[in-house]
């Protein structure tokens, strides 16, 4: 199993809980963004930088994923990808995005850009939290218990 790590908006506490479990699990964990990341000296955890453009680490992580494994972002369309294509899709406030439930968020972003496009002011998400973070180690435990292979 790998983790894919969609890193251009993926806030750093997130990232920081990921590098300890790419140590503590030995499992490969590999950050994609447009930009330049830095990432701890580690043989479990990698940096991938992809040319700038719209969706092109999304592309890539689709590209590069492999059934079973654990993709960490808050971009619904990669995540609807993701399950399509048989990974897992986990966003960093700890909700995993299932076959159940990413129709109706796909049909809700869609909704909310055309509020934003005519001028309605929607506001923006809720400011990132302790309980955010404390909810996204715990659903990734989980996920990691039941379907990462231990060292």
């Amino acid at each position: 199993m790998q983790i894919w790590v969609d890193a251009d908006a993926c806030p750093v506490v997130i990232k920081d809980i990921l590098y300890r479990v790419a140590e503590r699990l030995q499992l490969n964990v590999t950050l994609v963004a447009n930009q330049l990341m830095r990432v701890p000296p580690s043989r479990f955890v990698r940096a991938l930088q992809v040319p700038s453009g719209a969706d092109v680490a999304d592309a890539e992580i689709v590209r590069l994923l492999a059934p079973g494994d654990l993709v960490v972002t808050g971009d619904i369309p990669l995540a609807a990808d993701v399950l399509i294509k048989g990974g897992f899709a986990l966003n960093p406030r700890g909700e995993f995005y299932t076959n159940d439930n990413i129709a109706q968020m796909l049909t809700m972003r869609t909704f909310m850009d055309e509020l934003r496009g005519s001028g309605v002011d929607t506001g923006g998400p809720a400011p990132f939290s302790q309980a955010d973070r404390q909810n996204f180690a715990n659903q990734l435990d989980r996920h990691l218990a039941r379907h990462a292979k231990r060292p």
